[in-house]
């Protein structure tokens, strides 16, 4: 894996390969590359222990570090991933709950390491994008949603 100018550096306890494989197995255009061990013990860890583990989620190219439990995940940073159906909206939102994590609203969850997840069809973006009561309509259909109804916001977008 070549190392990217720019990356995504995320904090994990304990868990940065086993979120990092996991990612993997469930989006597209996710591997996990190179495991690096500590070289010597650290505030949370031993010598030997995995210290952080180079993966890419959906294209982005991110570094997990096993910092410890001193800082910990929240909204302020989330993935958003664009799906194109229903079907895709319900295998990654399942995956992300299903394994752990937490349903929140408007489309969001969180995995069980506790990363944010806008699990966002691309027909609430577009009716967002189109404005006025289209916009409106959709809108108000999502604030009563946890995992998007791409079938309630394609209604709503009709009036």
């Amino acid at each position: 894996m070549t190392t990217a100018k720019n990356r995504i550096c995320l904090w994990y306890d304990k868990d940065a390969e086993t979120a990092a494989r996991f990612y993997a197995t469930v989006f597209p255009d996710s591997s996990v590359g190179a495991v690096h061990h500590a070289p010597g013990d650290y505030p949370s860890g031993k010598a030997g222990d995995v210290l952080t583990v180079e993966f890419t989620v959906a294209g982005i190219p991110c570094l997990g570090l096993n910092g410890g439990p001193a800082f910990q995940h929240n909204e302020a940073f989330s993935f958003q991933i664009a799906t194109d159906d229903q079907e895709e909206t319900d295998r990654y939102w399942n995956a992300i709950v299903g394994n752990g994590g937490q349903e929140s609203a408007c489309g969001w969850c969180k995995d069980r390491w506790g990363v944010s997840w806008q699990i966002t069809p691309r027909v609430l973006t577009e009716a967002l994008a189109a404005g006025g009561d289209e916009a409106r309509r959709a809108f108000e259909a999502m604030m009563g949603m946890a995992k998007i109804d791409v079938g309630a916001i394609e209604a709503a977008r009709r009036g």
